[in-house]
């Protein structure tokens, strides 16, 4: 999955956060939402603008930056 087709950055957006296809729902409420044990249906239901597709572009988006993070070394 190719999440930047479906994710944008615009600055007077949401502050600059990442976003869904250039509307005003950003990656953090969709992935807040699936956390809180919502189903797609209902996020779907709820949001009539989302699809499937852009639910899942969320979860790369989310896996791409965590694979960015640099992990610091543990100190014993």
């Amino acid at each position: 999955m190719n999440y930047r087709n479906f994710i944008t950055i615009e600055p007077n957006k949401r502050g600059g956060k990442p976003c869904l296809r250039g509307l005003r729902i950003t990656v953090y409420e969709v992935l807040e939402y699936l956390a809180s044990d919502l189903t797609e249906a209902e996020i779907l239901d709820d949001f009539p603008n989302l699809t499937r597709e852009d639910l899942k572009a969320c979860i790369a988006y989310a896996a791409h930056r965590e694979r960015r993070f640099a992990i610091a070394p543990v100190s014993v």
